[in-house]
């Protein structure tokens, strides 16, 4: 009875460890290439023109996210930004500001919440997508999770309910919020980028005192390289399928 008790044990664990393999694996298989070929989600582009898309995240902030737009506004740049909720509530003024002034406005939930909760997201999204239409008139459709963490269940929510999903080039991501210093941010930028890049700084969150600092360098560096600063929607209209 003992040895047959641990047979049935043993193939339970099998049939168990064998499924987990499966599911982890096709989770795996859904690499970078399937969802850029599939149209669910942006890193970067393959292009021949010299552009960069420059995002920011967790704002509106009542200082920093206004300096950022003053520099913006000085050298011609549009920035895509996403916004939180809870924030875009408090500054509606500066939301307003970058729908007008021609930045883009993208959804970046509304309490930031690190949730691997999909139908929470959801809501979070709908959420914020309200408050911005009241401010603007305008529905965005670009969302990026918190902290870059997807999986493949939202990633197919975030699709079926028309919003793409935009991520940000690896190498380029400033790291800014933590305070690494301001000429390691623009290092970072002015070292790495290409054309086709999309940069991830943040615009609210905390002091981004630095995050200022680095583009009043890194903004008239890369025009003067000939870079020209579009938003992600511009910036997908140019893009070329990888080879």
């Amino acid at each position: 009875m003992k040895k047959k008790w641990l047979f049935f044990l043993s193939l339970f664990v099998f049939i168990g460890l064998s499924v987990v393999y499966v599911i982890d694996r096709t989770a795996a298989e859904k690499s970078r290439k399937y969802y850029e070929e599939a149209g669910y989600i942006i890193w970067d582009i393959q292009t021949e023109k010299k552009v960069v898309a420059l995002t920011f995240d967790d704002g509106p902030h009542a200082k920093h996210t206004e300096q950022v737009l003053d520099l913006l506004d000085q050298y011609d740049a549009k920035g895509t930004f996403f916004i939180v909720g809870q924030q875009a509530e408090k500054y509606p003024q500066i939301v307003r500001r970058m729908y007008e002034t021609g930045h883009e406005i993208a959804n970046h939930t509304y309490s930031h919440p690190y949730s691997k909760a999909v139908p929470k997201v959801m809501k979070e999204i709908e959420q914020t997508n309200e408050i911005l239409y009241s401010i603007t008139g305008f529905r965005p459709k670009l969302f990026r999770p918190v902290e870059g963490y997807y999986t493949e269940e939202l990633v197919t929510e975030v699709a079926r309910e028309g919003y793409k999903l935009v991520m940000w080039s690896w190498h380029l991501d400033t790291e800014d919020w933590k305070d690494p210093g301001v000429n390691q941010i623009i290092d970072t930028v002015l070292t790495g980028v290409e054309q086709g890049d999309v940069v991830l700084f943040h615009d609210g969150g905390g002091n981004r005192k630095q995050t200022v600092q680095a583009l009043e360098k890194i903004l008239p560096e890369l025009k003067k390289q000939g870079y020209r600063f579009v938003t992600i929607s511009e910036m997908l209209k140019l893009q070329q399928v990888r080879k």
